[in-house]
């Protein structure tokens, strides 16, 4: 394995984390390993080592390969670096964050079980529990996560056996306290799982504030170019581990080997890039927050935002999303979203290009009619890495 060393910064475990030089060839850049099968070393014998593996039944390890559902070179590479991006033991890489999800309550929840998820989580995440965990038999229910006693009050009363957190959530950037939120979760005897897609391993790293497992969507930032789709848990408790990577290989929704490579050759700029993105964001939201067509900005990095102190205290940056309410209301916010020049129209975050979109219509257009519902004048914006006065220009022009 590379030689990484105990007290190694974020940016050289984003080069060098499971990218050892390749020992054949000498390549520096983890091959792809396009493969399905592999040959074994005898009956039942796999053949050379990793740390993905899993055999026969939950709860066991096995070092080697024998088929790419179970365990592959690409994808351990993977999974090696975003377990030390967020200073854990292990990762597990899927298809899609969705399918992280999906993966993880299946595993922790038993039908009659009961989760507490933000009252302003990401839609897809609520069609996730909503129409396909509540037919079997997983309740949901919404709170604040910003509002720890809140939290703490929902836990006594519905026992929950996970917690489901986003910080910031989606769309709407509300902060929760990772630290107060596990405290929660230890006395209510609940897993707190927290997205840290928003953030990234470079701005947050939840299990150092207390938290069980972190879900990620590689897709977003990690990724960084939106040219792949990804999904990933982290967790540091080995036994969670090994019954989370038996689920993803019995139910088959590990990524594959391109994908993988695709994505670590994004987190090998995630440093440079997150620090540009929270550059750029904090300039755009300090224009929106002085426009007269804006009613209400959404950005952790300003003074007034409700969760400033908390984002400041266990954040190394605001991150790159910022959301705002249209002053003219739905029909002006959908409108000002189709005359931007730079800021394309589109669903998704974090790649380097700057995307504009209206919430209620598109990415949570599932809520609609929910308690989650969100504004319909709220227009969110992922802010890119392009030059940030002529992005300012873009929304200034647009906004009118």
């Amino acid at each position: 394995m590379a030689q990484i060393e105990q007290g190694d910064g974020f940016e050289t475990l984003a080069i060098h984390a499971g990218q050892e030089p390749d020992p054949v060839t000498g390549a520096v850049v983890p091959p792809i390993y396009q493969v399905s099968t592999y040959k074994q070393d005898g009956v039942g014998g796999l053949r050379g080592g990793t740390l993905s593996g899993i055999s026969s039944g939950p709860g066991r390890w096995v070092e080697g390969y024998d088929y790419s559902r179970t365990a592959n070179p690409t994808r351990g590479a993977l999974e090696e670096c975003l377990a030390a991006l967020e200073g854990s033991a292990r990762a597990l890489a899927f298809a899609s964050g969705m399918a992280a999800e999906d993966c993880l309550v299946r595993t922790v929840c038993r039908p009659g079980d009961q989760v507490l998820i933000p009252h302003d989580a990401y839609g897809g995440t609520y069609r996730l529990f909503d129409k396909v965990l509540a037919e079997w038999g997983v309740t949901y229910h919404p709170v604040p996560v910003s509002d720890a006693e809140a939290v703490r009050a929902a836990a006594a009363t519905y026992a929950p056996r996970l917690i489901w957190v986003e910080t910031p959530t989606n769309p709407l950037l509300s902060i929760a306290d990772i630290g107060a939120l596990a405290q929660v979760a230890r006395g209510a005897g609940a897993l707190l799982a927290v997205d840290n897609t928003f953030a990234s391993p470079y701005l947050q790293q939840p299990l150092a504030l207390g938290a069980d497992i972190v879900v990620h969507s590689t897709t977003k930032y990690l990724g960084g170019h939106s040219d792949v789709i990804g999904g990933a848990l982290v967790t540091g408790d080995p036994d969670l581990a090994a019954r989370l990577a038996f689920a993803q290989n019995a139910v088959g929704s590990a990524g594959g080997p391109f994908d993988a490579w695709l994505t670590l050759r994004g987190i090998r700029t995630l440093g440079v890039r997150m620090d540009r993105h929270c550059a750029n964001a904090a300039q755009v939201a300090a224009m929106l927050a002085n426009h007269r067509a804006v009613a209400r900005v959404y950005y952790p990095g300003l003074p007034d935002h409700p969760g400033h102190d908390v984002a400041a205290k266990q954040m190394r940056g605001f991150g790159g999303m910022v959301s705002f309410s249209h002053a003219g209301g739905e029909d002006a916010a959908v409108a000002m979203c189709g005359r931007t020049r730079l800021f394309t129209l589109g669903e998704s975050l974090g790649g380097v290009e700057s995307l504009i979109e209206h919430p209620a219509r598109m990415t949570h257009a599932s809520v609609a009619g929910s308690p989650l519902e969100v504004p319909p004048d709220l227009v969110r914006l992922s802010v890119g890495i392009e030059n940030a006065d002529d992005l300012i220009e873009d929304l200034r022009t647009a906004l009118g």
